[in-house]
């Protein structure tokens, strides 16, 4: 990094300000990296400009404006580690942006700014192949259309995008961890019909993420440890996770005692979600939600006894439609949940099978809502 730029950010640090009076000077680099099979080096990257004279994606080795340098920087994230980019980078925006255009070049996710695409600029060393094994050079080509490009030059950008995405998609402040999208359908369906009974539902703070399983909970949280959010965990059980779901409670993953599952819920040895329904009631939504009739419908004792070995419904399931014909169709564990959360009449009436499994869901997200800081009222 500069000794002139190193010296503003430690000010900056501290609190403090130096005077702008030294012109950068920068000497030009080579770009080098592998032929792409477009034709276009895989090595080339991008270079921001920003700044009162921003966006004209032209730089010189050293450019001065009115009473003020141009600071022209070549990878000055290079030896710094991912998030001490970004604070080099708000370090550009908020100090030297406002008073000075900046141009620096970089290849790191970390230095290009997913709020401001505009100021990006792709630099690509064209090549093409005149004849096999030849290789020419179009020359240096700079390029604003930044996502329509080589997708070897794209990579920064594409993994700035992402990591902002992760940040924020499909998490909120209080995120609820569920196996997959069929249980965070099978939660919505069960809180819809208990609220249409005048009972209590999910609480609306919780925004359900499929995380995909027990073993993901943990990069999982890593992932958005930096957002201070609120995470909590609904986890299916069977007899062989009780090392993980050890080991995650004593690493302290989730802050408290925030990682349930259904066994606990439920009083169960081993359960999952699909475990909340009563053994009459999960065959028929099965039979209907992948059409399933004749000899080939399903009872509620056709599923017990479909696999003796284990008692989670979804388990026998599986082994029930492994022995149906070879035109029956294939059993997964998404097209019940969407079944239901489209058809909520299964949930309505007084049947037994239904007071059970609404029963049993009231428990589970009452348990859930339980995590939830106490709401403040005005």
């Amino acid at each position: 990094m500069h000794p002139l730029l190193a010296a503003h950010l430690l000010a900056w640090a501290q609190g403090n300000t130096l005077p702008l009076s030294r012109r950068f000077r920068f000497s030009k680099s080579s770009l080098k990296g592998k032929k792409t099979a477009s034709g276009e080096h895989a090595g080339c990257g991008l270079f921001a400009n920003s700044g009162r004279e921003g966006g004209s994606g032209r730089s010189t080795p050293h450019v001065r404006l009115p009473h003020f340098p141009a600071p022209a920087l070549d990878e000055p994230g290079l030896t710094l580690h991912g998030k001490a980019q970004a604070d080099l980078l708000r370090y550009f925006v908020e100090k030297l942006t406002p008073e000075h255009q900046v141009v620096y070049t970089t290849h790191s996710p970390f230095m290009v700014p997913p709020d401001d695409l505009p100021s990006v600029r792709i630099v690509e060393d064209k090549l093409f192949q005149p004849a096999p094994g030849q290789w020419a050079s179009e020359g240096t080509k700079v390029r604003d259309d930044t996502m329509a490009t080589d997708r070897d030059t794209l990579f920064p950008l594409q993994g700035a995008l992402g990591y902002e995405m992760t940040q924020t998609l499909f998490v909120g402040k209080h995120t609820l961890l569920v196996e997959g999208g069929g249980d965070n359908l099978f939660l919505e369906a069960l809180s819809s019909a208990l609220l249409r009974r005048g009972k209590s539902g999910l609480d609306r703070r919780w925004t359900p993420c499929p995380a995909g399983g027990i073993d993901k909970i943990q990069p999982f949280v890593a992932l958005f440890a930096g957002q201070k959010l609120d995470i909590a965990g609904l986890s299916d059980y069977a007899k062989g996770d009780k090392k993980k779901v050890d080991a995650l409670r004593q690493n302290k993953i989730m802050e408290g005692d925030k990682l349930l599952t259904f066994a606990t819920i439920l009083g169960l040895e081993e359960a999952d979600g699909k475990d909340v329904f009563s053994p009459a009631l999960y065959p028929r939504i099965l039979n209907q939600a992948f059409n399933v009739a004749g000899a080939n419908e399903l009872t509620g004792q056709k599923l017990l006894d479909a696999d003796p070995n284990t008692s989670r419904l979804v388990k026998k399931a599986e082994v029930y439609f492994r022995v149906l014909p070879p035109d029956a169709p294939e059993f997964d564990h998404f097209t019940p949940a969407d079944y239901l959360f489209r058809h909520p009449e299964l949930l309505e009436g007084d049947a037994p099978e239904v007071t059970e499994t609404l029963a049993r869901g009231e428990k589970v997200l009452s348990a859930l809502n339980k995590l939830l800081p106490a709401k403040v009222h005005p």
